[in-house]
């Protein structure tokens, strides 16, 4: 178990017998990411930078996965690995590290694993990646891992939407009654067509930026392209970068608005899947709107702290530890402690000050230096 999960359940009292193992599905490409940080510019042409910090971890879909993972959801990934040691290097650190179940992932011989070099510096990012597309899987299944002909039956999926392209797998995971949570990418096409995304039908949620929402919906205000998107899909959810998000119940028509939480950044690598992985948790759970947006925010400003993308993703114990620093904190805003409220009968007792320091995985030396820890 992951020491950014202390055995905290979400879902605890919620479980029955009947429902499936999974709480969460999902699959997409993994990377290998090498993160360099403390760079006081961006690199220029014809020179050479040196970064104070460096740190490798599984990036790409894993990022998500991960993030799901350390907030106690039982989370499956689906995906092809390279059978080089930055592809054993990502198995472990996710299997063995994170409590991720990979039984529907699959090694491919002689495929090299996708990289993506980040580098970090004044609150963004310039990445350059390098990779080929993995081989198609076997046109018969494998013992124990049909997929992509039939997901597993989870709670939840998490899917990113591609303009002009449909995955059965969507379709087959919410015909089995997943909850499906849909975000998107920059639609290269140009077209910003909401028809393009065929399997916006099937998703319970769809979480887009603000850029995108309102591209898509052909609006100048992400709010008033949050409801126009609601009218489309159950649970409209649109980040708002640093005035935090906006969601609209396309049931009810009711809106909920939570702000950012204002803190240093020091890499937003990963701070997306996070946010997402906040909200599903949050979702599963059963809580209130207001406090989903509210605790997707928190875990993204949490994961904007330290570099990386899956090494920057809190768990509970990060979590707890902010609530315990902030409710002590002298000149705290009443109002906005209120807001955090729900997290009071959530948490475990703080066993750790703020601010933690997380470990830094990276490769060469050995079992110890391959699992994150917390």
């Amino acid at each position: 178990m992951s020491t950014h999960n202390p055995g905290i359940d979400p879902l605890l009292g919620l479980r029955a017998p009947q429902d499936p193992a999974c709480d969460v599905f999902l699959t997409g490409t993994v990377f290998l990411d090498i993160v360099f940080t403390g760079l006081d510019s961006a690199p220029v042409r014809g020179t050479e930078s040196w970064a104070r910090g460096m740190g490798s971890s599984p990036g790409g879909v894993a990022n998500m996965a991960t993030a799901l993972a350390r907030l106690g959801l039982h989370t499956s990934l689906a995906a092809a690995f390279g059978d080089d040691h930055y592809g054993e290097y990502c198995w472990d650190a996710l299997e063995q590290g994170e409590g991720i179940d990979l039984s529907m992932s699959h090694t491919v011989p002689g495929w090299h694993s996708p990289v993506t070099v980040s580098m970090a510096y004044e609150g963004e990012r310039t990445m350059v990646s390098h990779g080929h597309e993995a081989p198609a899987p076997a046109t018969t299944p494998l013992p124990g891992r049909t997929f992509p002909y039939c997901p597993p039956r989870a709670r939840a999926a998490v899917a990113s939407l591609t303009p002009g392209r449909s995955e059965p797998w969507v379709a087959a995971a919410a015909r089995e009654g997943a909850m499906i949570f849909a975000d998107v990418g920059w639609d290269e096409t140009g077209r910003w067509d909401l028809d393009a995304l065929p399997d916006l039908g099937h998703c319970l949620a769809f979480l887009p930026n603000a850029e995108e929402a309102m591209r898509y919906t052909r609006t100048d205000c992400p709010r008033a392209a949050a409801h126009a998107l609601a009218e489309r899909v159950p649970l409209a959810v649109v980040t708002l970068g640093a005035e935090g998000a906006y969601a609209v119940d396309g049931a009810t028509g009711a809106a909920a608005e939570v702000p950012a939480i204002e803190v240093e950044a020091l890499d937003p690598t990963g701070a997306g899947d996070v946010f997402v992985a906040g909200f599903v948790t949050g979702t599963l759970a059963g809580w209130p709107m207001a406090d989903r947006l509210a605790f997707a925010g928190l875990t993204a400003a949490l994961s904007v702290q330290e570099f990386g993308g899956s090494l920057s993703a809190p768990g509970w114990t990060e979590v707890a530890a902010w609530w315990q620093r902030v409710r002590t904190c002298a000149g705290q805003d009443p109002a906005a402690l209120e807001r955090y409220a729900f997290l009071e009968d959530l948490l475990p007792a703080a066993d750790r000050a703020w601010p933690l320091r997380r470990a830094v995985p990276t490769i060469g030396f050995g079992s110890e230096g391959r699992t994150p820890a917390g």
